[in-house]
């Protein structure tokens, strides 16, 4: 375990009892694009020299070192189908009825499992699962049933772990939520994005509230540890007062989560967002006013904020960890899990595995064509350098424990932080003038009010981005 998550600094335990100062002047000072560090180097870094073989050996290193023995696994298993086509989306997605994709999907997905178990070994442990896609729930009970014991013949499951899966609200109903939690789903995270029947057609996402507050209640009543909404700010037809009105309707659905997102906008990049009318979408001053108006929303309900858009009731596991100094960040976002391995399995699956990172073909086409050829599906990935591993040291601190401590940094990489950093340092001053960071001779410490702006923050250190200012492909902060 690092250091740097052994003591929670007094930003991260003081932080739900200080008042942000969020003006609307330095809301949009920082609505700039920026990573949103789910991993350091980021994936856009990724490179095709990085490959399977490069993959294989990375497994096989954890198996020779007994890490496989010893440390959990994080698994993430990617179900790219949807039913219908949500036009906001910037998913890896395909868009089908017909059903026996899936069943093809996972015939394709067994045996992509028991090729990471030969080079990985039988019976890894394992203690954190989460399904996303697409829509996982396109899997029919029978599917999910099989998907979930071949993973189980693979992997040794811990009892007390975290398993989660991405709903889509039209896809399920309560028998469906009984049959995910015999099945050992204790988490689960419905996509909302917003309550205001016109923007749901202007995105062609259609699902009643009431529809909603039911299958949470039922969530409830089966016994899951933490339901989760996913909302959406700046999409078409969004306005400050119909988003208060999904504000008020969340507060009363009062999920144990919320993950608050900003829409990005990038057309040319994500096919499915040109069905979106560009003239519907609200300006940037109304983005800024729901976020804003959402920040206080959520703190009025009794949420406190995790960093980057999470938000979550105190004694919600994620809030507990925050405030104990024990929060961890994934490619799935904030985590309670101790920093593990992640065995990403799926088309466009990405995994972590050591000191690298690795991503699974884009395509279906060429991720069939891959596994049918008994090969594993890596495609491009990454081996970290010293300096990657001490830079994302760093930016991982800011953005989970909001402390850099000098002293650990430098004995952990066996540097003089100040002297390395110096640049770094001095280009933080401005953001200390801001009130978003505190520097003294001793650590980097973020303020209530830069949580908010987290990721500015760590951008500092990105060697990647102070070399390359071409920053448009990622989300905006705000």
């Amino acid at each position: 375990m690092s250091p740097l998550t052994l003591n929670p600094s007094p930003a991260a335990r003081d932080a739900a009892a200080a008042e942000p100062v969020l003006s609307p002047a330095l809301l949009r000072r920082f609505d700039v694009p920026g990573p949103r560090y789910t991993s350091y180097p980021t994936a856009d870094r990724f490179v095709e020299a990085f490959g399977a073989d490069d993959y294989a050996q990375a497994l096989a290193q954890r198996r020779q070192a007994g890490r496989a023995a010893g440390l959990p696994l994080s698994l993430y298993v990617h179900i790219p189908f949807c039913h219908s086509l949500c036009y906001y989306c910037a998913c890896n997605k395909i868009v089908t009825k017909r059903h026996e994709k899936g069943r093809e999907y996972l015939q394709y997905l067994r045996r992509e499992i028991a090729l990471q178990v030969e080079h990985l070994g039988q019976g890894a442990p394992v203690s954190q699962l989460h399904l996303g896609g697409g829509t996982p729930t396109f899997l029919n009970d029978g599917e999910l049933a099989q998907l979930m014991d071949m993973l189980r013949q693979a992997f040794a499951f811990a009892p007390q772990g975290e398993y989660s899966i991405e709903v889509d609200p039209r896809t399920v109903d309560e028998a469906r939520l009984a049959r995910l939690a015999e099945l050992g789903f204790n988490r689960l995270s419905f996509g909302v994005q917003d309550f205001d029947p016109d923007v749901q057609k202007a995105v062609h996402r259609v699902q009643p509230a009431a529809e909603v507050f039911a299958l949470v209640a039922a969530a409830r009543r089966l016994g899951f540890g933490s339901i989760n909404v996913d909302l959406i700010y700046g999409l078409p037809r969004q306005n400050a007062e119909s988003f208060e009105r999904t504000l008020a309707q969340v507060g009363e659905l009062r999920p144990d989560r919320i993950a608050l997102y900003a829409y990005a906008h990038l057309p040319e990049r994500f096919k499915p967002q040109r069905r979106i009318d560009a003239a519907e979408l609200p300006p940037a001053g109304a983005k800024v006013e729901m976020l804003s108006r959402a920040i206080a929303s959520f703190a009025e309900a009794g949420y406190s904020y995790i960093g980057m858009d999470h938000f979550a009731l105190p004694d919600d596991t994620l809030a507990v960890a925050r405030r104990q100094g024990r929060l961890h960040r994934n490619f799935q976002g904030y985590s309670t899990q101790p920093d593990c391995d992640i065995i990403g399995l799926g088309v466009s699956a990405i995994g972590r595995v050591g000191a690298t990172y690795s991503q699974n073909a884009k395509s279906l086409e060429e991720y069939y064509d891959l596994i049918g050829q008994g090969r594993l599906p890596v495609v491009r990935g990454l081996a970290l350098t010293r300096d990657d591993l001490l830079r994302r040291t760093v930016i991982m601190a800011l953005m989970c424990q909001g402390r850099v401590d000098f002293e650990a940094v430098g004995a952990a990489h066996l540097i003089d932080f100040q002297r390395h950093f110096a640049a770094e340092l001095e280009a933080l001053q401005s953001l200390a003038g801001e009130g978003l960071v505190r520097v003294d001779a001793h650590a980097i410490e973020v303020t209530p009010t830069g949580w908010f702006f987290v990721r500015a923050i760590a951008m500092v250190f990105d060697r990647y981005l102070q070399a390359d200012r071409a920053r448009s492909r990622f989300s905006r902060i705000i």
